[in-house]
């Protein structure tokens, strides 16, 4: 087993959006349990569908009545509502029941350094608006199993990067506040190429902190 559900970056412009969030998910009913909400520990509810994966997992081995860290990917949906798509789990006290829990109460090893309800999203700077902090970014898809390739998405986030990133192939840090995600650290990689070919922007590689 991985030490962290996240993996790695392996190349330089590796689109993806994903992050963890705790919380209890209660399906929409007994008859539809890939439709619901995860709850957190302040009782904010965030709609998410559970991908066919994870459901005999969630049937067999996980106290459903429990709050559990789930491994996520996010979409915006109209009017600033965030969407998760339960991809997995990250619970090695229960997934891996050779390592014993530390201490009382949670086990170490069930959190991460992250902590909870962190995001790393990785792709083009589409929008900014430092003034009133609003970004989109644009992922792009793996192709599937039968070499089609999804449409990419497009997030809606909150955080200050200056216009000049514009364009710009960008990785961000986020964390989930609500329904919002916010933008806590993010990284300039390169500018996209336009349609001629050629870049925008020169190098713009930076790095800067949001409260």
């Amino acid at each position: 087993m991985r030490d962290h559900p996240i993996s790695p970056v392996t190349e330089p412009l590796q689109y993806r959006a994903i992050g963890v969030v705790r919380g209890t998910y209660k399906p929409e009913s007994d008859d539809q349990l890939t439709r619901g909400v995860l709850v957190d520990d302040q009782g904010q509810e965030v709609e998410a569908v559970v991908l066919g994966r994870m459901l005999t997992l969630m049937r067999r081995h996980l106290a459903m009545d429990h709050p559990h860290l789930w491994v996520v990917y996010p979409r915006s949906r109209e009017g600033g509502h965030l969407h998760l798509q339960i991809a997995g789990i990250w619970e090695p006290s229960t997934l891996d029941r050779s390592e014993p829990p530390a201490g009382d109460g949670e086990p170490v090893h069930d959190t991460l350094p992250e902590g909870d309800d962190y995001f790393s999203i990785r792709g083009e700077l589409i929008f900014t608006r430092p003034e009133s902090g609003e970004l989109v970014v644009k992922v792009r898809q793996q192709p599937r199993a039968d070499g089609s390739r999804p449409l990419p998405f497009k997030l809606q986030l909150k955080g200050e990067i200056p216009i000049e990133q514009l364009r710009h192939f960008v990785n961000l840090e986020v964390r989930r506040q609500g329904q919002d995600l916010q933008v806590e650290s993010f990284e300039a990689i390169a500018p996209m190429p336009t349609r001629g070919g050629k870049g925008r922007g020169g190098k713009g590689r930076s790095r800067q902190a949001q409260a």
